[in-house]
């Protein structure tokens, strides 16, 4: 009859199941993603509001009134991915004990916060139009900026992913 394990080993996980929680990585990204959009693009500088090329500029205190609201409500939903992010890389890491390479975190969260760029930017800016990375400029420079800001997002999404390949090629259970 073998020894009864301890407490630290019977949560230790097979490899099988020891792989980094990805989608953690990337719910984190985009939380991330929100919070710089609402907290330095709404609020820092100033450049837009959720709905401020929806036919509620800031020129008047009932519009800004309602952007508020609406982004408090865009912050709200950054808060919900940052958490379930947590609730998914307490899941993974609770366990078993783990060994992960910091290039597969760095790489989801860089992948996630691009997604939530490339999906802002195509959905708020070009498709709905509901603002433009920077209002404060000439109108006819708002796609440029646009175009900026989803450059960066692919520029993130394809580097993450990179990363995050590079990551899983020297974390034990990740092949």
């Amino acid at each position: 009859m073998s020894p009864r394990p301890g407490p630290i080993e019977e949560r230790v996980a097979p490899p099988s199941q020891r792989s980094f929680p990805t989608a953690a990585g990337m719910f984190f990204g985009l939380g991330l993603g929100g919070f710089f959009d609402g907290i330095v693009l709404h609020q820092i500088l100033q450049w837009h509001h959720l709905v401020t090329s929806a036919g509620y500029p800031a020129d008047s205190v009932e519009n800004l009134r309602f952007n508020t609201l609406l982004d408090g409500l865009f912050h709200a939903s950054a808060y919900l991915f940052v958490v379930v992010g947590l609730a998914l890389l307490w899941r993974s890491a609770h366990r078993a004990h783990l060994w992960w390479s910091s290039r597969l975190l760095i790489g989801s969260l860089l992948m996630g916060f691009g997604l939530f760029n490339m999906v802002e930017g195509l959905v708020n800016h070009q498709i709905l139009g509901l603002h433009h990375v920077n209002e404060t400029v000439p109108r006819e420079q708002w796609l440029l900026w646009d175009l900026g800001f989803l450059a960066w997002g692919a520029l993130m999404l394809i580097g993450g992913w990179a990363l995050w390949r590079s990551g899983r090629r020297i974390s034990p259970g990740e092949a």
